[in-house]
Order: structure tokens, then sequence, then C-alpha cells
């Protein structure tokens, strides 16, 4: 997509910054930011650069129309977490399973999400020369949204297999690979990160699970 770009030097130095940021927003506002102090430099950076809250176990920041222009206060009712409980105890039995879990979990959000901001009607790899930004994610909301959904998850005791990564970014213009980035996931017991990215997929179609090895070499 054409949105994204790798982290330069000074957003990687600006990242320093983030968990701070994060922290000092939930000093000073007394807002709902789960362990922030538990987030990794790089995702607690997601928040910051669009100065949103990290999810709380009660609570999460949906961003949609291109780099969080837009954006929708998710708060979890009993019957999500039920849901979502249901859901991810399928996955109990071993790390693959929990992945398929995770992705009907993304499923799960965008149903929920669709007819309340209007991404029912989105499309697959959106971005600005779409010209629908009010209806539509590109690969920075799902990024944020889908790793926002994995923390709440994490908070839920709802991930036994795998913990969260740092988000990861592709893009090289000598052979036509356009910038992108996506949520991870990692293996415990064999560290092996696998992307959970719903960018390339349209409205209620599961997102992509795929190593990070092989989705770095996607076009």
């Amino acid at each position: 997509m054409q949105d994204a770009a790798p982290p330069t030097r000074a957003s990687r130095t600006r990242t320093v910054f983030a968990v701070a940021f994060s922290i000092l927003l939930a000093l000073s506002f007394g807002a709902p930011a789960a362990k922030a102090a538990e987030l990794s430099s790089a995702i607690a950076y997601l928040y910051s650069s669009v100065s949103i809250y990290p999810p709380s176990a009660t609570s999460m920041t949906v961003c949609y129309g291109f780099v969080c222009r837009r954006r929708e206060i998710l708060e979890f009712t009993a019957a999500d977490r039920s849901a979502l409980t249901q859901i991810m105890a399928a996955g109990r039995a071993s790390a693959a399973a929990e992945r398929a879990a995770v992705q009907k979990a993304v499923v799960w959000f965008d149903r929920r999400m669709g007819p309340i901001l209007g991404t029912n009607k989105r499309v697959a790899k959106a971005d600005f020369r779409y010209f629908d930004d009010k209806h539509n994610y590109d690969c920075w909301d799902t990024t944020r949204n889908t790793t926002s959904l994995l923390l709440v998850l994490r908070e839920w005791g709802l991930l036994k297999h795998h913990a969260i990564g740092d988000p990861k970014y592709r893009g090289n213009t000598l052979v036509l690979q356009t910038p992108h980035n996506t949520a991870v996931l990692i293996d415990r017991t064999t560290k092996v990160e696998w992307v959970v990215d719903l960018w390339p997929r349209g409205y209620l179609q599961t997102p992509d699970v795929m190593t990070v090895q092989k989705w770095v070499t996607e076009d």
C-alpha cells in the first residue's frame, strides 16, 4: 500500500519516548491505558504516534479512515467477552489451533465494527487512491486494530501459545513491492514470528496468517 513506509532513523528515535507517552497519558488523564509499561516501544508508538490510548481490558480505540484519521471507542460488553472467549477456547490445543482461532477473532471484530463504522463496505488493500476513507482501513489501521485486539486477548488470558510481537514492515520499490505493515504473533515454543494481516482481505474475509519470513516476500 502507498501510505506505509519502513520506519526512518528519526521515527525509530521517537519510539524511545513512546512508552513514557502512554504512561503520561494515563497519569495525567486517568485513561484506561492498561499495562502501558508492558508494551514494547514499537507497539506503544502505534498509539502515541496518532495520540490515542493503548487498549485496556474493557475498551480499545478502533482506527479507520486511513492512518487513524477517524476513530471510534469499542467498549467491550459481557457478550463480546463471552464470544471471544468461546472463539479462543477452540485454539487451546496447539499453536496452530490458536492462530486459527485468532483469525476467527479478527473476523468477529470486523463483523462487530462494520455496521458501526461503515466498514462493512470496505474493500481489500484500500488506500488513499480509493477516495473512500470513511468506509475503509489502510494497513496502518489494520495493524493498530489487530494489535489492540491481540493485546485485549492477552489481557483476558486468552493467548496461551503466543506472545505479541512488534509490527513488521516490508517494501522494496526496486522489485515493485509496495510498503506495507502488519500485526505479529510470536510462537512461544518455536519463537517463529507469524503475521496476522487483515488489510489484504475484504470485509469478513479471513486475515492472512503466515510466517514473517514468507510475508516479507509477498507483493
